[in-house]
C-alpha cells in the first residue's frame, strides 16, 4: 500500500532521490505547517521500520503536505501541493480500476 502511494507521489512531485529532503523535529515541522499554511493533520498511518506517515491539509487554502516521521522523532516532507479535497468517506475505485 505505502509503496503504491509513494509511486503516485513520485509521479506527481519530485521523488526523494531527485530533490533535497527537508527534515526536522516533528514538533517544529507540525508547528510550521500549522502556522505558515494553516494545515492540520487529516490522516495517519503506520509504515515500515516503525515510521508514521501523516497527511496535513488546509480546507481554507487547499494546500496539503505528506510527512514521514521515523522512530527517533525526525519528520521529513515527502510531498506537498495544492488543490486538497477532503473526502468524508472512502470513495470506491472507478469501474474497471484494478485497485
Amino acid at each position: 500500500m505505502l509503496r503504491g502511494l509513494l509511486s503516485i507521489i513520485c509521479a506527481a512531485a519530485p521523488c526523494l532521490a531527485e530533490a533535497a529532503v527537508q527534515c526536522g523535529r516533528r514538533d517544529s515541522v507540525v508547528s510550521l505547517l500549522g502556522d505558515r499554511y494553516g494545515e492540520g493533520r487529516r490522516a495517519i498511518g503506520m509504515a515500515g521500520n516503525d515510521s508514521v506517515v501523516e497527511i496535513f491539509a488546509s480546507d481554507a487554502t487547499g494546500t496539503w503536505t505528506i510527512t514521514v516521521t521515523t522512530a527517533d522523532g525526525t519528520t521529513c516532507l515527502l510531498a506537498a501541493g495544492e488543490g486538497f479535497r477532503g473526502l468524508g468517506t472512502a470513495e470506491p475505485p472507478p469501474a474497471g480500476d484494478p485497485a
